[in-house]
Formats: structure tokens, C-alpha cells, sequence
């Protein structure tokens, strides 16, 4: 008989005891020969076919030792069928126990892993929000962004209608180059930003999928499992199923099928760290694209306020400068009045000069002499003509 604690694959065979020969008890047959024997011709007929009682005693002993033999055998057979049915009994008895323990550690196991997909499901859905919390928050950056773009563009374009001495490239418009050039970027960056957050959301959603789907399986089959651990010799729901032993091909090792959740949970927690991550880049983003476009706006409205300074000195100096020139426009007005009325008040000499020169040309022969006073009217007639205006 097999050891109890080994688990035997297949029926045991029959334990058997050998039969032993009971040994052969011979018997003398005795031969009629005496005077009354039946020898003779006439008495032929009645000892044909027939036995001595010695061999009939001895065709009954065999009898009797053939019966005992078999009720020997069928004793035996009826020990060993019962002890067989004992065995069995116990065994089936035993292999149950196992297989309800067995469904219980599975149980246990399926347990596990669905606890740890709920886990892993939940922590993704929470994850997944705060994502789209700071995708809201990129989409709303994106949209602040237009209003100080429109501002500087429209800076520029307000610029470009200066006249041409003050049309110059001055500071202030290097810096609204470069605010209109740094905000272009931070809304490229922020539209990046956004798409990968978008990316990375799809993807938390295909893993959180996953692992729903591995974890609506593990549910299940938990309840399969736990309706199967409940079933006993006892039990009203119970019949033949007689393929339901044949494995089908496409079933699982528990190796393949722990390493299937495993991995769904790997990938599952890789994707949520990668969530995380881009969050944490999120918020870098925000922080420095806000902190540089402060700081720029800053440059502009400093460039802004030196330029405005300038343009006010420059104001006040050209003012300062028109002041004194309308001053001198004035002040020569009254000159240039002042020389005409000098130019008027010499025409009466200069008319004196010139009758004394013309009267002096009609002096006769000899006594039209280049004398001093013909000299003198001369300069003063050739004067006066430089003088006027």
C-alpha cells in the first residue's frame, strides 16, 4: 500500500496474497480380485462408466478444496476491495482538504494582485486629474500670454508713425524686439507643454484601461474561485462535468500569470511617474516663462522711462531753445526796422553828395579840379550806396 502523506496520480492495484497449493492427499485404489470380483464376461456391462467410492471420495475432497480456495480468494478480495474503498475514501477526503487550501491560497494571491491594480487604478485616476489641473492651468497661461503680445505689437506698430528725426531704433525698441520674440516662444513652449501633457493623459488613460480590465478579470475570477472553495461532498449544485479535467492551451502558468499583473503594474507606475514628472515641469514652466516675462516687462517699462526722460529733456531744451530763438527773431524784426529807418534817414545826405558832385561837373576848363572837397563829396557818395539795405 502506498505511504498516506504521498499523492498518488493514478489507482493503486490490488494487493493480492498468493495462493499456496494444499498438498494432493493420494489415495491406493484397491483392485477386486477376490473370488467375488466382476471379472468375468457376463458382468461387463455393469462395470463400464463407472467410479470406485474411493474416487468418488476423492472428486468430493476436491470439490471441497476448490470451494475453500475460492472463499479464500474472495475473502481476500473482499479485504482488499474495502481496504482499497478506505483508501480511496481517505484519499479523495484528503486531496479535497488540499484542493480547498489550495483555492484558498489562490484566493489569497487574486486578493493581492486586485488590491494592488485598485490601488494602482485609483492613484492613476488621481493622477490623471492633477495632470488636466495643470493643463488647465497651460491653457490658461497660453491665453494670458496675447494681451502682453498685442500690448508690445501694438507698441511697435504706434512707433513706426514717428517722424523721421525720431524715428530711430532706440532701446526701447530692442527691448519690445525682444519681449514680442520672448513671448512667441513661451506661447511655442507652453503649446508644447500642453500637447505632452495631452499625450501623457491618453496615456495614463490606456494603462488605467489595462489594468481595469486585468483587475474586472481578477474580480471575476475571485468569485469563481470563492464559489468554488465553498463546494462540498454535501453540496446541492454539484455534478459531472467529465472534460472540465482537460486544460485548455491557452491557459496560464501562475509564473506567466503573476508576471502579466506585474507588468501592467509596472507600466501602470512608470506612467505615473512620468505624470508626475511632467507636472514638475509644469510648474518650472509656469514659474520661469512668468518670472521671465516680468522681467522683461520690467526692461521695457524702465527702457520706457529713461526714453520718456530723454524725450523730456530734449523737450524742454528745443523749447528752451525756441524761446530764445523767437527772442532773436524779434529782436532782429526790430533790427532790420531800425536799418531801414537808418537807410531813409540817409538819402538826404546822399542826395546832398551827389547834386554837389553833379553841380561841381559843370566847373569850366581848368577849374575842373580833383580837389579835396570834390574827393570828399566823392567818398561820401560812393559811401553811402555801401551802407544801404
Amino acid at each position: 500500500m502506498a505511504q498516506a502523506g504521498v499523492l498518488l496520480t493514478k489507482e493503486p492495484a490490488p494487493q493480492s496474497v498468493p495462493v499456496s497449493e494444499l498438498p494432493m492427499k493420494v489415495y491406493e485404489v484397491a483392485l477386486n480380485t477376490g473370488p467375488d470380483s466382476s471379472c468375468g464376461l457376463a458382468t461387463a456391462g455393469f462395470r463400464t462408466a463407472k467410479y470406485l467410492p474411493e474416487e468418488w471420495h476423492q472428486n468430493n475432497y476436491t470439490r471441497y478444496h476448490e470451494a475453500f480456495a475460492d472463499r479464500d480468494h474472495s475473502e481476500r478480495c473482499r479485504q482488499e476491495s474495502q481496504s482499497l474503498a478506505a483508501y480511496t475514501a481517505e484519499l479523495a477526503q484528503r486531496t479535497q482538504e488540499d484542493s480547498t487550501t489550495k483555492v484558498g491560497e489562490r484566493l489569497q494571491d487574486i486578493h493581492f494582485w486586485k488590491s494592488e491594480l485598485q490601488k494602482e487604478i485609483e492613484d492613476l485616476a488621481a493622477e490623471t486629474g492633477l495632470l488636466a489641473a495643470q493643463k488647465l492651468r497651460l491653457e490658461r497661461a497660453l491665453d494670458a500670454t496675447d494681451v502682453p503680445y498685442t500690448i508690445a505689437t501694438d507698441n511697435l506698430q504706434c512707433r513706426e508713425r514717428r517722424q523721421p528725426p525720431d524715428l530711430v531704433r532706440d532701446q526701447v525698441e530692442a527691448e519690445l524686439l525682444k519681449e514680442a520674440e520672448l513671448i512667441r516662444n513661451v506661447q511655442e513652449l507652453l503649446k508644447r507643454t500642453c500637447k505632452q501633457a495631452l499625450n501623457q493623459m491618453q496615456l495614463n488613460r490606456d494603462h488605467k484601461q489595462i489594468c481595469e480590465m486585468d483587475w474586472s478579470d481578477k474580480l471575476e475570477t475571485y468569485n469563481i474561485d470563492e464559489k468554488c472553495g465553498r463546494y462540498n461532498n454535501q453540496s446541492t449544485n454539484i455534478q459531472f462535468h467529465p472534460s472540465s479535467s482537460k486544460f485548455e492551451d491557452s491557459a496560464s502558468s501562475p509564473e506567466t500569470w503573476a508576471k502579466y499583473s506585474h507588468d501592467n503594474i509596472y507600466r501602470a507606475e512608470r506612467e505615473r511617474l512620468a505624470s508626475i514628472n511632467l507636472r514638475a515641469l509644469i510648474d518650472n514652466i509656469l514659474h520661469d516663462t512668468a518670472e521671465d516675462l516680468r522681467m522683461q516687462c520690467d526692461v521695457v517699462n524702465e527702457a520706457f522711462a529713461k526714453r520718456c526722460e530723454e524725450m523730456e529733456d530734449a523737450k524742454h531744451k528745443l523749447e528752451h531753445h525756441l524761446r530764445k530763438t523767437l527772442k532773436e527773431i524779434g529782436d532782429q524784426e526790430y533790427n532790420i526796422a531800425a536799418l531801414k529807418q537808418a537807410i531813409k534817414d540817409k538819402e538826404t545826405p546822399l542826395k546832398v553828395a551827389q547834386t554837389r558832385l553833379y553841380d561841381r561837373s559843370f566847373r569850366p576848363n581848368v577849374e575842373l579840379c580833383r580837389d579835396a572837397a570834390q574827393f570828399r563829396s566823392g567818398s561820401v557818395w560812393v559811401a553811402l550806396p555801401k551802407g544801404r539795405v
